[in-house]
Formats: structure tokens, C-alpha cells, sequence
């Protein structure tokens, strides 16, 4: 069973280009040479979009060899497959990364525990229930992301395959 998706680096330092080429290439098991444009949104950093394909759980070792590069913004995204929900991941330097499940129409679909969680911490005055619910759709990292995704639109997409 495959799944497929697209990692976007949204921002990357010129000298950190190579070094997620390298991650990319170590996850999925072939030599990867993203096409890197120059991101208007931040002048000084590079872009690249890269669509891949393959197992399910892709998505999430590429946001774990992703993380932790302060200067690195990027999404992950994998469609859902039999038994298998579509993810979203997400990361900014300033908030880190953020997880999503989504299902077949790219909704978000939030676990009733964390549901149940951030009630709770609302119910407590603890937080703000309308804050809790932005962050667990991950409003926070669409509102930094969002004119990084506009400065990328009309970019080119390289598509891989990858036999498993």
C-alpha cells in the first residue's frame, strides 16, 4: 500500500538547501535534487515544492528529519489510503511543528480527547476555548505560513515515485 503527498519548504537559508535535499533523500531512499527558487516573502531564503510517493508514515519521517532547523519552514501533507487517514504537518521556527489527521476531503479531524482537553482547560480558566480550537486546527501555523504559500503559487512541483 502507497500513499502519496508534498513536502513544501515554504523558507530555507541558501546554505541549508543541501542539507534538506540530503533529509528528503535519507527518508525516501533516493538521491533528490529539489528545484529551489528564491521565496519573495523572505528575501535571503529559497523555496521548493516536491510531490512523493510511498508508504504510509512518509509524511511523518520527513517531518522528523525536517525539525528542529530553527531558520526551516515547511509542510508535509500525505493523502489517506485504505485503513490509513491523510496527515498534516506543519512548521514554523517561531511555533514549532504541528500534526494533524486528515480525512479524505483534507479536513482536520480533531480526537475527541483533545476535544474533551481543551474543554476542560477552558472550563478551568485555564484558556480561551475559541484560542483552543484555533490551535488545535492549526490556525496559528496557517496564519504564519499563509504569505510564504502566496509567494509560492505558479511554482513548479517535481513528482516522485517511489517503488516499495
Amino acid at each position: 500500500m502507497t500513499t502519496r503527498g508534498v513536502l513544501y519548504v515554504h523558507s530555507a537559508p541558501r546554505a541549508l538547501c543541501p542539507h534538506v535535499e540530503w533529509a528528503v533523500a535519507g527518508v525516501l531512499g533516493v538521491r533528490v535534487s529539489l528545484d529551489w527558487t528564491r521565496q519573495p516573502a523572505s528575501p535571503g531564503t529559497w523555496r521548493a515544492e516536491f510531490s512523493w510517493q510511498g508508504e504510509p508514515g512518509t509524511a511523518s519521517k520527513l517531518a522528523s528529519s525536517l525539525r528542529g532547523w530553527h531558520l526551516l519552514r515547511f509542510e508535509v501533507t500525505a493523502e489517506p489510503v485504505t485503513g490509513t487517514e491523510g496527515e498534516r504537518y506543519s512548521s514554523t521556527p517561531g511555533l514549532g511543528i504541528f500534526h494533524a489527521v486528515t480525512g479524505v476531503h483534507g479536513d482536520i479531524l480533531v480526537p475527541e480527547d483533545r476535544l474533551r482537553a481543551a474543554l476542560q482547560r477552558a472550563h478551568h480558566g485555564e484558556t480561551d476555548l475559541e484560542a483552543e480550537v484555533a490551535r488545535l486546527l492549526g490556525k496559528p501555523w496557517d496564519d504564519e505560513l499563509e504569505p510564504f504559500r502566496h509567494a509560492g503559487e505558479g511554482a513548479p512541483v517535481r513528482w516522485l515515485h517511489q517503488v516499495v
